[in-house]
């Protein structure tokens, strides 16, 4: 519902000047999206390190077509046209043959001219085709400044950034069709259209604030708390689904304790399906951390076998059990071995003692194909360990392993991966859990003290918009000269 005011020109340059000093624009000179990018041309070798069939170089920069033709001898590439040619050094002898693509600004990756040198991918080739770019004037790329450059040109959000590194880096099949879907822009949408609610519900307060004199209460008779309602429970929602995406990006850390020679190290080879750790009867034979990753769900398990945590003189065990300590933590998950044979003894006991406050726990009772226990998972607070779950399996067998890590994801929260979910970043995490914060603080100032409702929004909105990178004083002008006619 749009509300149409009827003001004098000056009265509308007091609101305009109003609402641009109460800082409703979050834009700085560091994410301002309006601000230029550096002019000066970069360069890399986009491809990775070693030896491979191709190899790329990219260059960004302002007017690059010199460059090119320098580059290939005189000839003039077409845009996104593909041009076979020879990369000649500064003696017009070739350096390597291969294609060149051109993309003319502003329809490129960084919003610039943009330049791909694709050639045999030998490292020493790769070098003297760099050496070459860096002598006709670019200059080595620092990390990450080709997708800098896109963000500052308004090809990318800060989301969407954030969203190349997610899925270049990411470690199962699920956490990069997230990192994807991130960067085609389905988180930042859902950020788009909060935004455009706050903005809306705050035009709606400042025009109360600025004509009082009005008959007409804009709040009520546009439903301001049925909106602030609807933007809680879309805000719930984006914040779930951020939460999830998180769990699938991060993973989990998850910690073998026990005393020494309770069967950690099978656990963990069984858990991994390879022969990771050294596995003896020998107490202390896991002297340092073992670590590996698996894949549960699309989820990463970061698991971690700790060296037996006991008092030793061990000088070398003694390094281990510190990096073990440490291991533990940081850890999300510990799962805690006991032998159900000899139960809760000193050594396990101490080291419960010694686990962060707080840390969730899962009883392992192992070697259930020796001790005749049957293979299940219990949550009938009768755990020796103060864990809420207890399982009996048999890492040597296998019986029970299927149940640790459906636990294991149950631990974290993790409710399966659909088409609403979307990477997140703790940040992102972190600005959605203020911008509820500050919704909820704003409720009680529906009705009375709209000063105080209006400021609760502003840090709503500036939580979400630290999300994006957007929204800045010249956006703010257009929404209001848009949505309100006021000197009609």
């Amino acid at each position: 519902m749009q509300h149409k005011f009827c003001r004098t020109p000056a009265s509308f340059a007091n609101f305009i000047e109003a609402a641009l000093s109460d800082g409703l624009s979050s834009a700085n000179p560091e994410t301002e999206p309006h601000m230029s990018a550096s002019q000066s041309t970069i360069a890399a070798i986009a491809t990775a390190p070693g030896r491979g069939g191709v190899g790329v170089i990219r260059l960004s920069g302002k007017n690059l077509l010199p460059l090119a033709q320098t580059l290939s001898g005189g000839k003039t590439p077409k845009p996104r046209t593909a041009l076979y040619t020879d990369f000649l050094g500064s003696d017009g002898q070739p350096i390597d043959n291969g294609i060149l693509l051109y993309f003319a600004a502003p329809a490129s990756f960084t919003g610039e001219d943009v330049i791909e040198l694709q050639g045999h991918g030998g490292p020493v080739v790769m070098d003297m085709l760099l050496s070459r770019c860096l002598e006709l004037g670019a200059r080595m790329a620092e990390p990450g400044e080709f997708t800098k450059r896109a963000f500052l040109n308004n090809k990318l959000d800060l989301a969407q950034a954030e969203s190349v590194a997610d899925l270049i880096d990411a470690s199962s099949k699920s956490a990069a069709r997230m990192a994807l879907r991130s960067l085609k822009g389905a988180f930042s949408q859902h950020i788009h259209e909060l935004v455009d609610d706050l903005i809306t519900l705050r035009m709606l307060v400042e025009a109360t604030l600025d004509f009082p004199e009005e008959d007409i209460d804009f709040l009520e008779a546009a439903d301001a708390r049925g909106k602030l309602q609807a933007l809680q429970g879309r805000l719930k929602t984006v914040l779930a689904s951020a939460e999830q995406g998180a769990i699938l990006r991060e993973g989990m850390n998850v910690v073998l304790v026990g005393a020494p020679n309770v069967g950690k190290s099978s656990l963990l080879n069984a858990l991994a399906g390879d022969d990771i750790a050294i596995v003896t009867d020998i107490a202390g034979t896991t002297r340092d951390t073992v670590r590996e990753q698996i894949t549960l769900d699309g989820v990463p398990v970061h698991i971690i076998d700790t060296a037996g945590l006991r008092e030793t003189d061990d000088v070398v065990e003694q390094i281990g059990i510190e990096r073990s300590r440490k291991a533990v933590s940081e850890a999300d998950v510990a799962l805690i071995l006991i032998d159900p044979r000899e139960g809760l003894n000193a050594k396990t006991q101490a080291i419960l003692n010694s686990l962060p406050e707080g840390l969730k726990k899962i009883e392992i009772h192992n070697k259930a194909d020796l001790t005749g226990e049957p293979v299940a998972v219990r949550s009938d607070g009768l755990a020796q360990t103060g864990a809420d779950t207890v399982i009996s399996l048999s890492a040597k067998t296998g019986a029970g392993l299927d149940l640790l890590k459906h636990a294991l994801l149950q631990e974290v929260g993790w409710q399966g991966e659909s088409e609403s979910l979307f990477l997140a970043r703790s940040r992102h995490l972190n600005a959605l859990k203020i911008a509820e914060m500050e919704l909820e603080y704003a409720v009680p100032y529906l009705d009375d003290q709209p000063e105080l409702l209006a400021e609760h929004l502003r840090l709503a909105q500036n939580a979400c918009n630290a999300i994006t990178g957007e929204f800045t004083a010249d956006d703010l002008l257009g929404v209001i000269f848009s949505r309100f006619c006021i000197g009609k």
